[in-house]
């Protein structure tokens, strides 16, 4: 195994336990104790496979998860549960969830979930997630570089996550309130108008392909049009 896993558990024993075990067996894993704290790194970085505990403080794990469903539709999610109910289970898998698995659990059938779900799902590509072919424009969204033939940009953390999400929805329209709620994590109108500023500058910044657009749907958000 050589994953990148976000894991969200705020038992601190048992999410260093896990942590040791899943990096012994050569998965790269970043813990997070709460809901709100992961979704802010998820956000920053890239992950092949979350782990998320179901009851956080702050934010919890169905919330979590619906969050990164707004972003992203195929990360594998695996949820980890004190709580047994057919309801929380249902609830799991109507989010999205690819397993679920109640404690107290072993760490080797752990593995053996994980090792399943990614195979059944291929994994996340980390290349899709990270690193964007626009047009004439190549986009490194970890390194916050736009760059074509001509020029290259170094984007601020506003910027990257706002093109992040357009290219992840490419050709499809990117809700307002879903850019706000992940970008500003605030949907006033003060971050609306922010917001239509970094919109602007992104148009500016991809001008010298006549094939790429930025375009407002009226009453939903923004689209980037990527033609041939």
């Amino acid at each position: 195994m050589s994953y990148k896993i976000l894991l969200l558990e705020d038992d601190p024993n048992l999410g260093m336990i896990v942590q040791e075990h899943l990096q012994m067996n050569g998965c790269d894993v970043r813990l997070c104790v709460n809901g709100q704290e992961g979704f802010a790194l998820y956000k920053k970085k890239s992950f092949d496979l979350c782990l998320v505990d179901v009851m956080m403080p702050k934010m919890d794990g169905f919330t979590f998860a619906r969050q990164v469903r707004e972003i992203n539709e195929n990360i594998p999610l695996i949820f980890l549960t004190a709580k047994s109910l057919k309801e929380d289970k249902i609830e799991g898998f109507k989010i999205g969830c690819d397993d679920y698995i109640t404690k107290p659990f072993s760490v080797e059938e752990l593995l053996l979930r994980i090792q399943a779900v990614l195979k059944r799902t291929g994994g996340s590509n980390n290349q899709e997630l990270t690193c964007f072919e626009i047009g004439l424009y190549t986009f490194d969204s970890n390194r916050q570089i736009l760059k074509s033939k001509k020029a290259e940009y170094n984007l601020t953390s506003k910027e990257s996550e706002l093109l992040r999400l357009l290219c992840l929805n490419q050709n499809k329209t990117l809700s307002r309130n879903i850019a706000l709620r992940n970008v500003w994590e605030d949907e006033s109108y003060f971050s609306g108008r922010s917001m239509d500023v970094f919109i602007s500058r992104l148009r500016k910044y991809l001008k010298d392909d006549p094939h790429i657009e930025i375009v407002n749907v009226h009453g939903k958000g923004f689209k980037l049009v990527v033609g041939s």
